[in-house]
C-alpha cells in the first residue's frame, strides 16, 4: 500500500524537541521543496537561498521563508549573513538540465564550497552535500562531455567541501524520479548498484539525517549511497547513523 506524501513527512521526523533552522540552498529545486514542506511541517523552520525572485512564493508556500542570493555571484561573507542563527545547511542546488560545463563547475562545485565557506564565518557546522551516485570512478571514455563535467564537479565539491571545518555528510541519491515517494530505502556507504530513487523520499532521509544526533557526534559525519529499497526511512537513518563513521570524507 502507498505511503504517500503525509506518511513520508511522518516517517521523516525525528524525536527531537528542538527547533532547528535550516537553510538550503538552491531553495526552489525539486527536493528543496519537498524538504522545506517536511521541516516546515513538523516544526523547523527552512529557509530556501533562491536566485529568482519569481522563486520566492513556491518556496514560501511550503511554509518555509525564502531568501533572494545568486550564490555564482556572492561572497563567502554576503552568503554567511544570510545563514546566522541556522543549525545546518543543505546543499541541493545545481546547474540544472541545458546547463554548459562551465556552468556544472561553477555551481555544483563553486557554490557549494563557497555555501561551505559561508557556515564556517557564520558559525554553522551542519553540513548536507547532496551529489549524486557514480562521482568516485573518472567519466568513461566518450562520455558526453556536459554529463562528465557534473560528474567532476559534484566529486570535486565532496572533496573541497571536506576540507572546510563543517561536519560534512555526503548523500548520493541514484537516478533521481518524480514518482510517489514510498518511504522506503536503501542507505549505505558507497558501494551500492545502480538504481533510482523518488525526490520525496531523497527529501525524507535529508531530514531525517539533520535530526539525527548521532549522524553528527563528534563532528563526524557519513558518506551514503541512497536508492529505493525495503527499508522505511527512519530505520535506515538510524541504522547508518550506529554505524561506524568517516568524517565525511569522500
Amino acid at each position: 500500500m502507498p505511503v504517500g506524501a503525509a506518511g513520508l513527512r511522518a516517517l521523516a521526523r525525528a524525536a527531537s524537541v528542538e527547533v532547528m533552522r535550516v537553510v538550503i540552498a538552491g531553495g526552489h529545486g525539486k527536493i528543496a521543496l519537498r524538504l522545506e514542506r517536511i521541516l516546515s511541517e513538523r516544526g523547523d523552520r527552512a529557509v530556501g537561498l533562491v536566485r529568482n525572485e519569481g522563486h520566492v512564493p513556491d518556496v514560501r508556500e511550503t511554509g518555509a521563508e525564502a531568501e533572494v542570493i545568486d550564490l555564482e555571484f556572492s561572497t563567502a561573507e554576503q552568503v554567511a549573513e544570510r545563514l546566522a542563527g541556522a543549525d545546518a545547511v543543505v546543499f541541493a542546488a545545481g546547474a540544472g538540465p541545458g546547463s554548459t560545463a562551465e556552468r556544472k563547475d561553477t555551481v555544483d562545485r563553486g557554490a557549494a564550497v563557497l555555501l561551505a565557506d559561508a557556515a564556517v564565518a557564520a558559525g554553522v557546522d551542519r553540513y548536507v552535500l547532496i551529489s549524486s551516485t557514480g562521482v568516485d570512478k573518472p567519466p568513461a571514455p566518450g562520455t558526453d562531455e556536459v554529463w562528465a563535467a557534473y560528474l567532476r564537479a559534484k566529486k570535486a565539491a565532496e572533496v573541497e567541501v571536506a576540507e572546510r571545518s563543517v561536519a560534512l555528510t555526503v548523500l548520493r541519491p541514484g537516478r533521481l524520479t518524480d514518482d510517489a515517494g514510498t518511504g522506503l530505502v536503501e542507505l549505505a556507504p558507497p558501494g551500492l548498484p545502480r538504481g533510482d530513487v523518488t525526490r520525496e523520499d531523497v527529501a525524507a532521509v535529508v531530514a531525517g539525517l539533520l535530526a539525527e544526533p548521532a549522524v553528527w557526534a563528534d563532528g563526524a559525519g557519513l558518506v551514503l549511497d541512497l536508492l529505493g529499497g525495503s527499508t522505511p526511512v527512519g530505520e535506515a537513518v538510524t541504522a547508518v547513523a550506529a554505524g561506524p563513521k568517516d568524517g565525511g570524507r569522500p
